[in-house]
């Protein structure tokens, strides 16, 4: 199949490039086909985000969006940011001592799943092609150009044979390709390296973000209140912080980032999570209440530093893909938005100039330079940094300083030169950590958890989860690490068991995935790359 435009991803980038596309076509009267590939069963499936959303670019977009229904309607009344000194005490942090960028007046509480379902009705309207349930698995590139994607064959048993359910896959060509697949997206990273996009940028951070829904009783909830903290649970040298939202029906949201440069082998990002909703500043609000949705995602933190060259030639990266997220404000929709919207614009551009495609859109660069999320991320370069190098407390407090007198225009740059994967300590050099079992009252295990977030994969199909080498997980990663990916996954994908002789054996339980990413960033070996299952596979997230 041919279209003029092919874009990976049915998240806020790419519907809102696909809009964008569309909507230059109408006003020109012109004709365009677009197409959004997404490997979710449905759209919103795989869309996990905390999330206090800034409507600056939907009101640029689509600026009627309050009138056609958008489900943006629980607007932030109040911000509470404390610091969590132990489990049981806190302090509430003035208004003056927090960086201005977590200030959220003006914001809204959205289920962000349920925003790219409504996206992509309105993309649907202006005669944008949709496909979910189907995987890009593969770039076609030809004499050095994208050309397209190609979508994974399916009804494949383990060993890759075909099973009588068998369907071929399919090249989806275009003139233009836009990969906006999300943090860490496969085609992105291959494209990364094929193009060398990262030469002379730092290396992108990530951290790896969980959340769950809660229904809680009415006198527990206060629509509208957005709870934000630092410390406690991580040590002083683990990155990260808490949040809790109180969203519409009742419910609210809550969660734990942990950037995924952290040193000691022993940690375990979801049991961090749990031990979080303990602290009474979160449990007064969770008590009494039913967890109702599970999940975890990566998150591309590295900001302007890290941000990549977003076009090659037959495309270009767009939202999380790149990096686009600005740190500062934990914020990352308004950003993907925007430079999908400013893609959109470059390829309307070119198209209408008779381009047949192939070309490197150099303009888009440009485009993005001139835009306000470029000095969004301008202003924000030093954020992620000053926390790498002087920890939560001090790099707390630049940020603020940054922020709040000089707006981010400090006259020299910060930076973190060190890949996240490379920051672990050796298990022997690291202290343990002993974690509670959990209550299943607040705290609960992984497997209870994936069930939450209804994760599925077809079990007869080729692992997705390729170890270049099948030896490092024991003699490398365990002997020096005590093999981290046991508990760095929040889905309880990697285990060490033991064999029938009794001898520890790495197992993968690929079925568990939900699609986080964590394992390709931080396995200490670099031996994990996550590909693309089948499509429809993965969770299915009915309200993240």
């Amino acid at each position: 199949m041919e279209f003029d435009v092919v874009i990976v991803g049915a998240g806020p980038a790419g519907l809102s490039a696909a809009i964008k596309l569309m909507q230059q076509a109408r006003a020109a009267a012109t004709e365009l086909t677009v197409c959004v590939v997404e490997k979710g069963s449905e759209v919103g499936a795989h869309i996990l985000s905390g999330a206090v959303f800034e409507p600056r670019a939907l009101n640029e977009l689509l600026p009627d969006w309050q009138a056609q229904g958008a489900p943006v309607t629980t607007a932030v009344t109040h911000d509470d940011i404390y610091l969590f000194k132990n489990a049981d005490n806190a302090v509430k942090l003035p208004s003056f001592a927090v960086p201005k960028t977590m200030h959220n007046g003006g914001n809204y509480v959205v289920s962000i799943a349920n925003l790219c379902r409504w996206l992509a009705q309105q993309a649907e309207q202006l005669g944008v092609e949709i496909f979910p349930g189907f995987a890009a698995s593969e770039v076609l590139i030809e004499d050095n150009t994208v050309k397209g994607i190609l979508i994974g064959d399916m009804g494949l048993d383990k060993q890759g044979q075909p099973k009588d359910s068998f369907i071929p896959g399919m090249e989806l060509r275009a003139k233009y390709t836009v990969f906006a697949e999300g943090c860490r997206g496969h085609l992105g990273k291959q494209l990364i390296k094929h193009f060398s996009l990262d030469k002379d940028k730092s290396p992108q951070h990530y951290a790896i973000g969980f959340k769950e829904i809660w229904d809680v009783p009415a006198s527990k909830h206060q629509a509208g209140l957005v709870v934000h903290s630092a410390g406690w649970p991580l040590s002083s040298d683990t990155c990260g912080g808490g949040y809790l939202y109180h969203a519409e029906n009742q419910q609210v949201v809550v969660g734990l980032i942990i950037d995924l440069n952290y040193s000691n082998p022993h940690l375990s990002p979801f049991d961090e999570f749990q031990r979080y909703k303990h602290h009474p500043v979160i449990s007064q609000y969770l008590a009494g209440g039913k967890r109702v949705s599970y999940g975890a995602r990566a998150i591309a933190k590295g900001g302007l530093n890290s941000l990549p060259k977003m076009s090659f030639n037959g495309g270009l990266l767009i939202g999380c893909d790149a990096g686009t997220l600005n740190f500062a404000k934990i914020k990352g929709n308004h950003t993907a938005m925007k430079s999908g919207m400013l893609a959109a614009e470059t390829l309307f551009n070119a198209l209408q100039q008779g381009s047949e495609g192939g070309e490197d859109l150099t303009a888009y660069a440009d485009a993005l330079q001139n835009s306000w999320l470029y000095d969004e991320l301008y202003r924000s370069r030093n954020f992620g940094p000053a926390l790498h190098k002087f920890g939560t407390f001090w790099g707390g407090a630049f940020n603020t300083l940054e922020q709040n007198w000089f707006g981010g225009k400090l006259p020299f740059t910060l930076k973190d030169e060190r890949q996240d994967h490379a920051q672990l300590k050796l298990a022997s050099e690291a202290a343990q950590i002993s974690y509670p079992k959990p209550d299943n009252t607040l705290s609960f295990d992984r497997l209870s958890s994936v069930y939450l977030s209804n994760t599925n994969h077809e079990e007869e199909q080729p692992c997705h989860l390729k170890l270049h080498d099948s030896n490092i997980p024991l003699q490398v990663n365990l002997a020096k690490y005590n093999e981290p990916a046991q508990r760095y996954c929040p889905a309880g994908v990697y285990e060490i068991v033991q064999d029938d002789n009794n001898e520890p054996k790495f197992q993968i339980n690929a079925q568990n995935c939900i699609h986080c990413k964590t394992c390709d960033i931080k396995d200490p070996s670099q031996n994990i790359t996550w590909v693309t299952p089948e499509g429809a596979g993965g969770p299915n997230y009915p309200n993240m």
